[in-house]
């Protein structure tokens, strides 16, 4: 489908398709028929659309009701009036929303007087939907909605590097988070064996909340003043995934260090266990305050927020680990 450049890019406008079978409302349905039989050899007809002088939309005629009403009726008598459309200069997230508990297979398009300007088929709408829902996957880690499959090598590059050198500046941070407690880690080998564990499941649970987050703003389910209370409800899931996988993690550090025949095992346990439980708290509400932070700063929501998010599960989970191991042990 081409896009109408009279309208800006991601507006309705920009998508639709000329309209097809429009009729005034006095039309007879056996003239109505008659005149479809050969628009439909080069179009493809789901509604007859009724407009009255002034090109405003007034009504829509379905198949069904077209075949089954007498000849002699006309259109005014057998269409459906109030007839839900888009506006040509909605935007596509905002379009998305107002069709997403309607399936219809076409949608009528007026402008700001109700004139009919075009239509949009359903199908082109939901394609729409999908390539801005996966190319919010890729921004979440720096990939550029524009980039495709068939973009060019070193636009690509040009695309994907400046979040890569932000993901290692951000990763020094953490870093920086482990070497503070270098001596604790000498003294206690076991703490580097779970570190990366605690950190791939506090990461794995900010992703979560993260997702949940991200739909909801594109689905518009996540508007000002619910901020907090999607956050209370991630944490307390954070909480209690926290819990049942920080025991699993506890108990392989007791087994892990009692093999190895340390006597502070149980000591280590507890720090697994707590160190877990409050990661995965922690993340749970940062998956959804890091897009509403972006999303306040006026920046895109998506935008790189995994790598926000990496860092800040990285800190949290690796500070309260390290550092309670150095509390309670040293």
């Amino acid at each position: 489908m081409e896009a109408n450049s009279a309208y800006p890019n991601g507006t309705i406008g920009n998508l639709m398709e000329e309209p097809i079978a429009v009729f005034s409302p006095d039309t007879l349905i056996g003239d109505c028929v008659t005149e479809l039989e050969h628009i439909v050899k080069n179009k493809f007809v789901t509604y007859v659309f009724v407009t009255d002088s002034d090109s405003k939309l007034i009504g829509v005629v379905t198949m069904r009701d077209l075949l089954f009403s007498p000849r002699q009726a006309t259109l005014e008598s057998v269409m459906i009036r109030n007839v839900f459309s888009l506006s040509d200069q909605a935007e596509l997230l905002d379009a998305m929303k107002e069709t997403l508990n309607r399936h219809f297979p076409v949608y009528p398009v007026t402008n700001a007087a109700g004139q009919l300007t075009g239509l949009i088929r359903g199908s082109a709408l939901f394609e729409q939907q999908a390539i801005e829902l996966t190319a919010q996957a890729g921004a979440m880690v720096g990939v550029e909605k524009e980039e495709r499959l068939a973009t060019p090598l070193w636009r690509s590059f040009l695309f994907r590097h400046p979040w890569l050198q932000f993901n290692l500046l951000t990763a020094f941070v953490a870093a920086a988070v482990v070497g503070t407690f270098e001596e604790t880690i000498a003294q206690v080998v076991a703490l580097a064996v779970f570190l990366p564990v605690l950190a791939g499941q506090s990461g794995n649970t900010g992703c979560q909340a993260l997702a949940v987050a991200l739909r909801g703003m594109t689905l518009g389910e996540l508007g000002e003043g619910k901020g907090m209370q999607v956050a209370i409800k991630e944490g307390t899931l954070g909480l209690l995934n926290g819990l049942l996988t920080g025991l699993t993690a506890g108990i392989a550090m007791w087994l892990f260090a009692w093999w190895g025949n340390n006597p502070d095992a149980p000591t280590l346990a507890l720090v697994v266990f707590v160190a877990m439980t409050g990661a995965c708290t922690i993340s749970g509400i940062a998956g959804v305050l890091i897009p509403l932070i972006l999303r306040k700063c006026g920046a895109d929501p998506a935008t790189a927020s995994s790598i926000f998010l990496t860092t800040a599960t990285d800190v949290v989970s690796m500070g309260l680990f390290l550092g309670l191991a150095t509390w309670l042990i040293l």
